[in-house]
């Protein structure tokens, strides 16, 4: 195999972030299906897009139907899924974009592997919500087929959801509103940059 990755005669990260005027960050948004991730993302990405931010939505079910269409949900297949999320997230963030990825991510070693690839450009945020909560919203219909057992390997029933332990942020939306968990979301996302750019 020869291959010759070309990085050092490419325009630099500062250079796009410039060209931007803003700094970007990979906002990793994990919960059980249902919890709000993806609704929450897209409340964050319209006010930043009003402000002038440039963003993009990395969705578990839309990456599903492309780039990860020949991707299952056994533990080798989700290792995968998480990987190539990270890696195209990789690919924003360096050209200066803020990323929000919505992807279930169950296991420790999942976020693990995503942060080993992001590293400090990772801001990993819990979408908490119960399976008892998700199941009486079922958005999308999902919970019912679970319980049918129409569905293999449905994360919080067949397979384990291992809550994070250290994430840069927690918004329970149990007990906090879609708008509220948004606008916490653009807060701690400012201080992160803010802080960053004081490094």
């Amino acid at each position: 195999m020869h291959i010759h990755p070309e990085f050092h005669r490419f325009l630099n990260r500062q250079d796009k972030e410039q060209l931007l005027r803003q700094r970007g960050i990979v906002v990793w948004m994990c919960g059980l299906s249902g919890s709000g991730k993806s609704t929450i993302a897209n409340a964050a990405e319209r006010v930043l897009h009003k402000q002038g931010r440039f963003t993009t939505i990395l969705d578990g079910d839309n990456l599903r139907t492309g780039l990860n269409a020949n991707l299952g949900f056994s533990d080798n297949d989700r290792l995968e899924n998480i990987r190539r999320f990270a890696e195209v997230a990789k690919i924003f963030v360096s050209q200066g974009i803020i990323p929000f990825v919505s992807a279930i991510t169950p296991r420790g070693e999942l976020r693990d592997l995503a942060r080993g690839l992001l590293g400090e450009d990772m801001f990993e945020v819990y979408i908490k919500a119960s399976y008892e909560a998700c199941e009486q919203r079922d958005v999308k219909g999902l919970y019912a087929k679970a319980a049918r057992g129409e569905i293999q390997h449905f994360t919080g029933k067949d397979g384990s959801f291992e809550p994070p332990q250290n994430p840069d942020l927690v918004l329970d939306t149990e007990t906090t509103s879609i708008e509220d968990a948004a606008f916490e979301l653009l807060e701690a996302i400012r201080e992160r940059i803010a802080h960053a750019e004081r490094i």
